[in-house]
């Protein structure tokens, strides 16, 4: 149960990027926050707005979360597995069978969720195919690069195969599985995919490849919003108050409902979804029982499980271009703080 009363937190400015929201999140309470900055500040040209155009980010400005949306095709996969309708250690190809003729077959769970498939990290489904329906055909039939389990990296193909079998599984589309197996549970008022209402978003890039000029309040991921907004790698939007009460669901080991505590401690030690000990983003919160992600747009959030803490941290760094501006010191500098103040706490 999270108990959202905030207090003070040192401050993340907004530097190489227009705004931040950020809680700290221990012993169930709220205990820092950071409101900075502007959810919009740039115009449809790239150009900046006058002072008064601005719009002030607030604490519950909905963010395009990116890839911190894989956590929750994790989550929902994992349920399936829970019931045994799927086996972390069952081929993909027996859920989605056009999976088999690129990959041979021997692609598992496991794979996908590890990220050690030997999938590319992704391909410019967006711009190679004419409509959803053959860019998600070409999706599920991407060559292998490597033999599964023979590296890891990091694949969006990966995630977005995950979601397709997820579909398969419940007969249902994704957006909706979603929502009956965390976000409704969980009670997270603002956790949706998109599109979203522009006016309570943070902006993100002005694209001009695709052409789609300013985009706020439909998915920044090119795959994703030309796949239709509803797929395993990307596509969600939530606030930081959401994230945290995730983020308590995960250290309160499942107590929720969503995931049983034997399946959360699996997914840690295998790192089935999440990213574990991680310094680059999670700094000195970084452990082996410290779980996390981040997403392009500039989101992120670090859950260290043995200490009961959470650092969420959602900036809008790719407004106006994604050369614009970098959330990664900001994140470091958000985890120190929180580690920090628990180290001087008596």
């Amino acid at each position: 149960m999270l108990v959202t009363r905030a207090t003070s937190a040192s401050a993340v400015g907004p530097a190489g990027y227009p705004g931040a929201v950020g809680l700290m999140v221990a012993g169930g309470t709220v205990v820092g926050e950071v409101v900075a900055g502007s959810a919009l500040r740039f115009s449809s040209d790239g150009m900046e707005l006058p002072p008064d155009e601005w719009v002030a980010m607030r604490r519950d400005t909905v963010f395009d979360l990116a890839s911190v949306s894989k956590l929750f095709t994790a989550i929902v996969t994992m349920q399936l597995v829970e019931e045994g309708v799927v086996g972390l250690d069952e081929p993909v190809a027996r859920h989605l069978p056009e999976f088999a003729r690129s990959t041979g077959g021997l692609v598992t769970v496991r794979h996908l969720l590890q990220h050690t498939s030997g999938l590319p990290a992704e391909r410019p489904l967006w711009r190679d195919h004419a409509d959803a329906a053959s860019r998600l055909d070409a999706a599920l039939r991407v060559p292998l690069e490597a033999a599964p389990g023979a590296r890891r990296r990091y694949s969006d193909l990966g995630m977005i195969a995950l979601g397709v079998l997820v579909e398969r599984c419940r007969r249902h589309p994704l957006d909706r599985v979603v929502y009956e197996g965390v976000i409704g549970p969980l009670g997270l008022r603002d956790t949706t995919y998109g599109p979203v209402d522009a006016r309570r978003t943070a902006a993100t890039e002005v694209q001009t490849e695709p052409h789609r000029g300013l985009v706020r309040g439909e998915v920044h991921d090119e795959n994703a919003w030309a796949l239709g907004g509803v797929v395993g790698h990307a596509g969600l939007f939530s606030t930081a108050d959401d994230l945290a009460l995730l983020s308590q669901a995960l250290i309160d080991r499942g107590a929720q409902g969503v995931l049983r505590a034997e399946t959360i401690e699996l997914m840690v030690d295998e790192g089935l979804g999440f990213e574990i000990d991680q310094p680059s983003f999670m700094g000195d919160l970084a452990g082996p029982r410290t779980v996390g992600h981040t997403g392009f747009t500039g989101t992120s959030l670090v859950v260290d499980l043995e200490r009961r803490v959470a650092a969420v941290l959602l900036t809008n760094r790719v407004h106006p271009a994604r050369t614009s501006g970098s959330a990664g010191q900001a994140r470091l500098q958000w985890a120190n703080g929180l580690a920090a103040a628990l180290s001087t706490r008596p």
